[in-house]
């Protein structure tokens, strides 16, 4: 197959349907824009499942995504997009960089939600943005910014209930969209390595937290992500 794209941890290939790419979720894991690198065997099989989970979750509450099905353990057959250049980080407790960067403490909880914009750029460092920004630079229009505003939340609550049924907390999680014939679609990736998992009666990290900061084993947490998401 016909490489389209490959990112930090997943391989885009095209099919024989110019509508339809397979993504593969490979076990590479990166941290701190690249900078902290490593291979964790197992890894791209749990975002996989857990990310065909998460969209068909959306599906059932009627957002549309890229998902399509699941063509082996670790490939997803999906909608073929253009990616509109925008990560939309919806945070529900401060933690990461939003408590680096400003006068929050770690555990303050959002309510309502943070909804942050950045711009999806490795040349420019995913800075942050604003309406009139992304305005200026011609990244969606203005329905379309309102629109993934709306959804950004939706998902976000969809998610927090989804998931505190099953023990877990969710700080933040990064979102991204595209376009297939003028439909917007959720893209990308819904998984541990796009999302704060927190356990609710510890506050034990599920997610890439403990491969940025050293803070145990990653393929047991992503394990354990994946049994209570999974179920």
């Amino acid at each position: 197959m016909e490489v389209v794209h490959v990112g930090k941890a997943k391989t885009v290939y095209r099919t024989g349907n110019e509508d339809e790419f397979i993504i593969e979720f490979r076990d590479d894991v990166t941290a701190f824009d690249g900078r902290r690198k490593g291979r964790v065997p197992q890894k791209g099989f749990f975002n996989a499942q857990i990310s065909a989970r998460l969209f068909e979750l959306l599906e059932e509450h009627g957002i549309q995504t890229h998902y399509k099905r699941m063509i082996s353990d670790t490939e997803m057959l999906v909608t073929a997009v253009d990616i509109v250049p925008l990560e939309v980080i919806p945070r529900n407790i401060a933690a990461g960089s939003v408590v680096r960067k400003y006068p929050f403490t770690e555990g303050r909880t959002f309510n309502p939600p943070l909804l942050i914009i950045d711009y999806k750029s490795d040349e420019y460092g995913d800075p942050m943005l604003n309406d009139d920004l992304i305005m200026a630079l011609n990244l969606a229009s203005e329905e379309e910014l309102r629109a993934i505003k709306d959804l950004s939340l939706r998902i976000n609550a969809i998610l927090i209930d989804y998931l505190d049924q099953r023990g877990l907390l969710l700080p933040d999680l990064k979102l991204e969209f595209g376009k297939a014939k003028g439909t917007l679609l959720v893209a990308d990736e819904i998984s541990c390595d796009t999302c704060r998992l927190w356990l609710k009666d510890s506050g034990q990290s599920l997610d890439k937290d403990i491969f940025r900061y050293e803070k145990g084993d990653l393929l047991t947490a992503y394990e354990e992500a994946a049994k209570r998401i999974l179920s």
